[in-house]
């Protein structure tokens, strides 16, 4: 069990939570959505990143990239800047764990 798939987890949990709180998501239902999906994809990958799979690790990459192209759609984060700054900041945090996960022997 990796502390990079705890932290996973956690992340992923916060953008469930995230996705609930209206000072965050506001009224757009895509911004809702966008991180509801993008936090139980991540606990899926989460879990993987427990084991010794590397596909979590991929998941989480592709999750952070994800998350930070969407901070820059209006269309999605309804140009809120709470939606805004979370986006970027889980998108890089999990960009920076991704990296860490995927270089483990």
């Amino acid at each position: 069990m990796g502390w990079k798939g705890w932290t996973a987890l956690i992340f992923s949990i916060w953008l469930i939570v995230a996705s609930l709180i209206p000072g965050i998501v506001g009224s757009k239902g895509a911004n809702l959505a966008d991180f509801l999906i993008v936090g139980i994809v991540l606990l899926v990958a989460g879990i993987f990143m427990l084991g010794t799979s590397k596909v979590g690790g991929w998941i989480e990459l592709l999750l952070g990239i994800w998350l930070i192209i969407a901070a820059f759609i209006p269309a999605i984060t309804g140009s809120k800047g709470a939606a805004i700054t979370n986006g970027i900041v889980v998108g890089i945090l999990g960009l920076i764990f991704a990296f860490f996960d995927r270089r483990r022997a």
